[in-house]
């Protein structure tokens, strides 16, 4: 465990922090009781529509039972230090963070546009976002050392077999962390690229 936190401290923090809140939220009055998602910052339309934006950032961290916090940090654990190795680890923090939050505003904007309103958290939408970087990476040959196919695989097959367990799945976290993930990874790997061969010139 000490080695893994030493080659990959992001990966490490971002599961020992969303574990730490899901103790506390167990604590206060169980991780899956609504008023308490809600006190630790649960995303629900009406309190973003109220101003209280911040809900698109705390709701990544916040899990409804430990089969979703299970999934989702066995998902983490697996994917994400090839996602730090590669990327680095500012990096991965950024496309971690923006992928979760590109997740959490589709939510908000079909939820508007549907009126179809819900209280949502969790880590998925960050975690999709790891894999759209994964999907940028695998598009250059000489990156895909860095790659594992486990991680992959295992990433795909919990968050399956959660989503045909539990009906109300957040499917639009999924894809806007999916899409969001994928597109921030590609600017960064075209910058990199860009600075390189300015360099080279």
């Amino acid at each position: 465990m000490r080695d893994a936190f030493r080659k990959y401290p992001v990966t490490m923090v971002l599961i020992a922090v969303n574990v730490l809140v899901f103790l506390l939220e167990s604590l206060a009055g169980g991780s899956t009781d609504t008023v308490v998602a809600l006190r630790f910052g649960a995303q629900a339309t009406p309190f973003l529509a109220a101003g209280q934006i911040w809900r698109l950032f705390t709701a990544m961290f916040l899990h409804f039972g430990l089969t979703h916090l299970g999934c989702n940090m066995i998902s983490l654990y697996n994917l994400g230090p090839a996602i730090e190795r590669a990327y680095g680890k500012v990096r991965f923090l950024v496309i971690y963070l923006c992928a979760g939050l590109v997740g959490n505003l589709t939510t908000w904007m079909l939820e508007l546009r549907s009126g179809d309103y819900a209280v949502s958290a969790g880590a998925s939408g960050a975690i999709f976002g790891l894999f759209g970087a994964y999907v940028a990476l695998a598009l250059i040959p000489s990156m895909r050392r860095f790659l594992s196919l486990r991680g992959i695989v295992i990433t795909l097959v919990l968050n399956l077999a959660y989503g045909m367990t539990y009906a109300n799945v957040n499917m639009a976290a999924h894809l806007g962390g999916l899409l969001g993930g994928a597109l921030i990874a590609a600017l960064m790997i075209l910058r990199i690229r860009l600075t390189r061969s300015q360099e080279e010139e």
